[in-house]
């Protein structure tokens, strides 16, 4: 630079010249200097960055905001400038020495890219990744890759991004997308296919594998034309094998693709084949009703070029194939739905009867499929009874009149290894059930007589290790078939037999001792009949023996009635030894008819008086009053004031105050006035007169009737008393609420407290003062009935009784008295 121009230099710039002719490597001298002269003309300014970086040519600092500054004075202008070419000069001598630094290279690249200068900055990106490292690729190519995609040559941008997936892989996605959009679909359906096996592949959008694959599938079926380089069929079935759960969507999209591709029969082939091997109800729907829509566009489009182009007998022909291809296949749809259920489990007892109810009409069909339900259902994994395909299978046949084939169908299943003893049973049944309404009586005995035969091998009915042929014969259903068959058709010994064996075999219910024994007493065979109840009492235990027993004792009561007193006695009390209390009520009330009819009135009543102790306490009510009732009826009326004293003492409240509403009534109809009085004073005790008004006006009515003033004075005064014990309570209940739920309740139960102490003076000041200082309120709280009962009386009797005075007629006297 010439001297010359420092000597025109204003004077303010000679501190920062001699600054930098003192320190001409200082770069701190020099952004001083440049900062200084911002606001000079732009080639002053530019002047002094060409010195400055003469002298620090390596300066970062320097070259990056020299190309700023210069990039900054052509920005607005017209790109044709050479101006703008001054600028690229002064970037390439800036690489010279900045080759390594990645923010020179964008800004060039970019500032290149604004000139539209093509060829140029695609060279430029080049070079930039061949001078700089591969760890600062990663700021290059975002800009090279948005720079190629906008370019009108799509063959550039392909090019670049086959480069730049050798370096980043996991961005194919953002290629073939890129493919896509510009129509290259055979290149991005090969790269989605490499994608897809690539099981190392993460997509950077969070598409799972099977998302991918779903993409490949629409990408190459909806465009056959345009993908050439992959086999569709190889691959869609690939992803057949590979997502069993997503089966319906492929099998549409292979059928698809060649329905694209104009091979229509190939498609249908694919249809069919799609129905018959998905195994969900969805995956069907979804292939059904494809299908469907493409059989009813068939239809369409063939009914539209026949009325555009005219119509002969061959496209009549073709048009009804069309339409009976599609009828069928709606006909078919139930038939096609319960495979794929069976497909889902082949074991399913149910959907194999269904089955069979859609081929009604067609025998063969019927029988093929019986035949390969008995052989597919395992009885193991059954899902259902897999015996009632065995028995509907020979109904067939019956109903067909091929009892022979029948048979032969009952033997077969009689063999079948089931899972429950119960499914064997069931066979042997409907097979003697088949004979019987063939009339075939011989046979249907021989046949159950063989179910129960004792096998070579016994076992336990609950073994399950051992088959059920080893264990049908303790059957329970079976033998009761036998001994109804036996009662009907055999003889008196066979029958007996079997139900003798069926005991043996300690299998018997409470129900089959019960028929047994009145088997044998149809027979007149009545002591037999009373062994068998005995060996089933021997057998269950309470409660399963009480039916057993009552049966047992009503008929030796009908039997013998009196004449085996004894025995009949000995009989109740071992019912009764250990008999729960919900069952004892019955066999108490049998056991007092038979005293009442043929024994003691006194062992009746004691047999009355343990009922009432040991059945439960809801029914000591109603067994009291049964008692009461006999009692009455045996001993008259008086001997039952000692059972009406224990059942209200016994008694809960509830039925206490009916016993004593009774009791008093009963006393007021025998003239004891004072009597009922008495318990009334005592049922007092237990009656809030809030809670129960009909006690109080029953003994109000009680004494209008029978009392005087000072009676119902008393009464009321006992009322108030009652009421106010009932209310202390009450209060006290009131108060403890109030004063845990709130401070402020103390006055509240001030107030209460007052309540109380008002009500008991009153109680207080109405109370007689008794002439012999009886304090009869806590008397009548602490003593029992009786005694209050028989104190009363004698009070009653030491009581002057005011009577009111008649004058007698004269005629009473006769001439005994003096005028």
């Amino acid at each position: 630079f010439p001297f010359e121009h420092k000597t025109h230099s204003e004077e303010d710039d000679l501190p920062y010249e001699e600054e930098i002719i003192r320190n001409p490597y200082s770069v701190k001298c020099w952004m001083r200097y440049i900062e200084f002269k911002q606001n000079a003309p732009k080639p002053v300014l530019n002047m002094i960055y060409e010195r400055a970086l003469k002298e620090l040519p390596g300066s970062y600092k320097l070259w990056y905001n020299y190309l700023r500054e210069r990039r900054k004075q052509v920005k607005g202008r017209c790109i044709t400038e050479p101006a703008y070419e001054e600028v690229n000069r002064c970037h390439e001598r800036a690489l010279v020495f900045m080759h390594k630094m990645p923010r020179v290279w964008l800004d060039y690249c970019q500032f290149l890219v604004c000139q539209c200068k093509i060829t140029r900055s695609r060279r430029a990106f080049d070079r930039a990744l061949r001078a700089l490292p591969i760890t600062q690729h990663t700021r290059i190519w975002p800009l090279y890759l948005g720079f190629a995609r906008k370019l009108p040559l799509p063959e550039t941008a392909i090019r670049v991004y086959r480069r730049y997936l050798k370096l980043s892989p996991e961005n194919a996605e953002e290629y073939i997308d890129y493919l896509r959009s510009i129509g290259r679909l055979d290149e991005a359906a090969v790269r989605l296919a490499a994608v897809v096996n690539d099981e190392n592949f993460v997509s950077k959008k969070g598409k799972s594998n099977y998302q991918l694959w779903h993409e490949l599938c629409d990408l190459i079926s909806q465009n056959p034309d345009k993908v050439t380089s992959l086999n569709v069929g190889a691959i869609i079935r690939g992803g057949l094998t590979r997502f069993t759960d997503q089966l319906g969507k492929l099998w549409c999209s292979l059928a698809d693709y060649y329905i694209r591709s104009g091979h229509f029969e190939k498609a249908r082939d694919v249809y069919e084949e799609a129905i018959l091997t998905v195994v969900t109800v969805r995956d069907f729907t979804l292939v059904f009703d494809s299908y469907a829509q493409f059989e009813e566009s068939m239809i369409a489009a063939k009914m539209e070029t026949t009325s555009e182009m005219g119509q002969d007998d061959e496209d009549d022909v073709d048009l009804e194939l069309r339409l009976a291809r599609f009828e069928q296949l709606i006909t078919r749809r139930p038939l096609l739905l319960n495979s794929v259920l069976l497909r889902q489990n082949p074991h399913n007892v149910h959907e194999w009867h269904k089955r069979v109810k859609l081929y009604e009409g067609s025998p063969h069909q019927v029988i093929n499929t019986y035949t390969e339900a008995v052989q597919t259902v395992d009885s193991i994994k059954a899902t259902g009874k897999p015996h009632s395909l065995w028995v509907a299978f020979a109904k067939f046949y019956e109903d067909n009149e091929q009892i022979d084939d029948a048979r032969t169908i009952f033997e077969k299943a009689t063999k079948v290894n089931y899972k429950q003893v119960d499914d064997l049973a069931a066979v042997w049944c409907e097979y003697g059930e088949m004979e019987l309404r063939h009339e075939n009586y011989e046979q249907a005995l021989r046949i159950l007589r063989k179910a129960t035969a004792i096998p070579a091998r016994k076992a336990e009915y609950f073994d399950s290790s051992e088959p059920v042929q080893n264990r049908v014969y303790k059957s329970l259903k079976v033998w009761s078939m036998l001994a109804d068959l036996e009662e009907s058709l055999g003889t008196f010994q066979s029958t007996k037999a079997v139900y003798d064996r069926i005991i043996d075999l300690r299998i018997a219910t409470p129900q089959i001792i019960i028929n047994y024994a009145m088997f044998l007493e149809e027979h007149n065979y009545f002591e037999e009949s009373f062994k068998a109840y005995e060996r089933g009492i021997a057998l269950f235990r309470w409660p399963n023996v009480f039916d057993i027993w009552n049966t047992y004792l009503t008929k030796f009561i009908d039997r013998y009635g009196g004449k085996k007193l004894e025995r009949a006695r000995d009989l109740f009390e071992q019912a009764l030894d250990g008999c729960p209390a919900k069952f004892c009520k019955t066999i108490f009330l049998l056991y007092a008819k038979l005293e009442e009819e043929y024994g003691l009135a006194r062992h009746a009543m004691a047999v009355y008086e343990r009922a009432t102790q040991a059945v439960e306490t809801e029914e000591q009510h109603q067994m009291f009053n049964i008692y009461i009732k006999r009692a009455a009826e045996i001993y008259g009326v008086t001997h039952t004031r000692a059972i009406y004293q224990k059942a209200i003492e016994v008694l809960p409240d509830e039925h206490a105050r009916d016993m004593c509403l009774r009791f008093a009534d009963m006393e007021s109809k025998l003239g004891e006035i004072d009597r009922g009085r008495a318990i009334y004073s005592y049922c007092s005790q237990i009656c809030d007169p809030r809670m129960t008004p009909n006690f109080w006006q029953t003994w109000k009515e009680f004494e209008i009737r029978h009392g005087n003033e000072d009676t119902i004075r008393e009464m009321l005064r006992i009322k108030r008393s009652v009421q106010a014990t009932y209310n202390t309570q009450v209060n006290f209940m009131s108060s403890q609420m109030l004063k845990a739920t709130s401070s402020s309740g103390v006055d509240d139960m001030k107030m209460l407290e007052q309540k109380a102490q008002q009500l008991a003076a009153e109680a207080e000041r109405d109370q007689p003062k008794p002439k012999e200082k009886i304090l009869f309120v806590r008397w009548l709280s602490t003593c029992t009935l009786y005694e209050m009962v028989n104190v009363f009386f004698i009070l009653c009797l030491r009581t002057e009784v005011q009577l009111e005075q008649k004058s007698v007629p004269t005629a009473v006297f006769g001439g005994l008295k003096d005028d």
